[in-house]
């Protein structure tokens, strides 16, 4: 699951807001291509959205109780020891410049609706019950986005992944079932409603593109590409429509090996993101 959301991030990341006559030239999938307004970003380099569910992941495998001090800790420790880009410049700086959790979360005013609860949720719907799910991921956007619309999102993506991990039915149905589980209306007019059109910054509005893509079925290539042609942001559509399909049998693994191959491998890169996944799979 990490490796094929990375993925999805680091190929969405190259078109997150470009102009639409890039996207339509160069979302191919013959490899990664870089960024036209990031300059010196290499291609292939995933983002925030990796780095911050890489710092759930491992605080999932840990085995500890989950406690806002310990959240805000592995996120700080997680862009400390590899600093990315990606993240919102506030919040980017305010991580360049805190020097634990404690100090984060003195610092931060977590009123935000936007994706990052969101896009950092999927390992989450791996614990194996609902309950589970929505305690811990709300457990966590409230670090960041402590709002109803931004909790709701990082449940909604979670839920996605585990619905597809556990095989609670067929694919088709996902954005129905999450519907089921979250009826209350944070705005957007309900997950199951298709999306179409660029997306824009709420985490709801990558959410509800992840949910259409998923829900539309193909194999992973298919959901990349759709997810990346919205336009927008992208990559964060990718990471949560990713991470759930990659966990389902009824979607085909057909990533082009190019993306693999090309996907950042540094410490905490491909390789690192297999064996990671390997501890998650038997959590």
């Amino acid at each position: 699951m990490l490796v094929e959301l990375a993925i999805g991030d680091a190929y969405g990341g190259s078109f997150e807001h470009a102009y639409p006559s890039f996207v339509a030239e160069h979302n191919t999938l013959t490899g990664y291509v870089p960024h036209p307004g990031q300059l010196g970003v290499p291609a292939g380099r995933y983002t925030d959205d990796t780095q911050m569910t890489i710092a759930i992941a491992e605080l999932l495998v840990s085995g500890r109780r989950w406690t806002p001090p310990l959240l805000a800790e592995q996120f700080v420790r997680a862009y400390h020891r590899d600093p990315h880009d990606g993240y919102a410049p506030r919040f980017h700086q305010l991580l360049s410049e805190v020097q634990d959790g404690e100090e984060l979360l003195r610092r931060l005013q977590p009123q935000s609706d936007k994706s990052g609860a969101a896009m950092r949720a999927g390992p989450i719907g791996l614990l194996p019950t609902v309950d589970d799910v929505l305690y811990h991921a709300k457990l966590q956007a409230r670090i960041t986005h402590d709002t109803p619309a931004g909790i709701a999102a990082a449940q909604a993506a979670a839920l996605a992944v585990h619905y597809c991990h556990h095989r609670l039915g067929p694919v088709s149905e996902v954005a129905r079932w999450v519907e089921g589980i979250l009826p209350e209306d944070v705005g957007h007019g309900g997950w199951a409603r298709p999306w179409s059109g660029k997306i824009g910054p709420q985490g709801w509005m990558s959410v509800r593109a992840a949910l259409t893509v998923l829900a539309a079925g193909g194999g992973l290539a298919r959901m990349l590409h759709t997810c990346v042609a919205f336009t927008g942001d992208v990559d964060t559509a990718a990471t949560i429509a990713l991470a759930a399909a990659s966990r389902s049998p009824e979607v085909a693994q057909d990533l082009p090996p190019v993306l693999w191959r090309d996907l950042e491998n540094g410490e905490y890169g491909r390789d690192y993101l297999a064996r990671l996944d390997e501890q998650l799979l038997r959590i």
